[in-house]
Formats: C-alpha cells, sequence, structure tokens
C-alpha cells in the first residue's frame, strides 16, 4: 500500500488534485480501476491518504536532518538546508504537495484545509522547538523570540517549496545564510 500511495503522491505532486483523474492514479498506482475504489472509496480518500503518507514522510526527514545538529542552531540550519535540497532540481518541480494543497484546495475543501493547517502548525511547532533549544543552549541570542521567528521560518521554508516548483536557481548555502540571520 506504502509503494502505491507513494506513486499516488507523485502524481498529485507533479499535477495537483483537480488535473489528476482516477485513470492517472490507476496507471501511476499500478492498480486497476475497480481495485483503486475498493481500497479508497473515491479520489478524495486516495488524496487524503497520499497527504498523510507524504507529511509523514516530510516529517521523518525533517527530524532526521535536525538530529544532525550538536545545538539548536545547528539543527535549524539543517532543517533549512533539507528544505533547499528537497526545492531543488526535479524533486522542487514536483512541488510541495501540503503547499499544493494550500493554494488549491485549502478554501475550496474544509478536509483539506484543516490537514494544511495542522500540518503548517506542527512544522512550525517543530521550528520553535528547535529555537527554545537553541535559547536553553546559548546557540541562539535571548532576543531571539521562538514563535514569531518559527512562524517566518515556516514561511521562508513554504516559499522556498514555491521557488522550487519553478526553474529559478536555489543556492543552498546562500539562501540559507540569509535565513540564519534571524537567529542572530
Amino acid at each position: 500500500m506504502d509503494i502505491a500511495l507513494d506513486r499516488a503522491v507523485r502524481v498529485f505532486r507533479e499535477r495537483g488534485y483537480h488535473a489528476t483523474s482516477i485513470g492517472d492514479l490507476a496507471a501511476a498506482m499500478r492498480l486497476a480501476t475497480g481495485s483503486i475504489y475498493k481500497a479508497f472509496r473515491d479520489k478524495h480518500a486516495i488524496f487524503l491518504a497520499a497527504f498523510e503518507r507524504y507529511t509523514h514522510l516530510r516529517q521523518e526527514q525533517t527530524q532526521k536532518a535536525a538530529a544532525r545538529g550538536a545545538n539548536g542552531r545547528e539543527k535549524i540550519r539543517n532543517v533549512l538546508l533539507s528544505y533547499v535540497e528537497h526545492s531543488r532540481g526535479s524533486e522542487g518541480r514536483r512541488g510541495c504537495l501540503v503547499v499544493g494543497s494550500a493554494v488549491e484546495l485549502s478554501a475550496l475543501d474544509p478536509v483539506v484545509g484543516a490537514r494544511v493547517n495542522a500540518q503548517l502548525k506542527s512544522n512550525e511547532d517543530f521550528i520553535a522547538g528547535l529555537i527554545r533549544e537553541g535559547l536553553a543552549d546559548g546557540s541562539v541570542p535571548r532576543h531571539v523570540d521562538a514563535e514569531d521567528t518559527a512562524r517566518l521560518m515556516i514561511c521562508i521554508m513554504q516559499g522556498l517549496r514555491v521557488v522550487g516548483k519553478t526553474r529559478l536557481r536555489l543556492e543552498a548555502l546562500r539562501l540559507v545564510g540569509v535565513a540564519m540571520k534571524l537567529l542572530t
């Protein structure tokens, strides 16, 4: 099931919800249309399952990136570097399912809107926790406000995903260096 959902995630990331048909999903997931309906009920249910799979995997990637840091500041830097990497090249052009869903669906679909908001809040809370860790270990100056800075960091991180959908160049060290000035 995870492999099939990963394939659905790719289609939804590349095409968006409305431009994806059940036929597109059946081909990508390598399942018969009847099997898809038995497993998921409809396209919306596939999308919600794919969204959950995507956000779970992205959270794991983000946590692994953070874990490579020795202190709060390094952990935040590693998370930002990870976001730049996932926003470049073919991976970046596929897009972010959270960002795409926020733009395409959240205003029209309260279920998706709630999931997008919950995911963004979870990401923001994670970054705020890393900032608080940096405040406690001395790697982030005391005057930095964890919540406000985390909100701005999320805006930057999701903006990276938007820019990554285009062919604009993202220079990791340069961009992350500028973003890290929020913690000085």
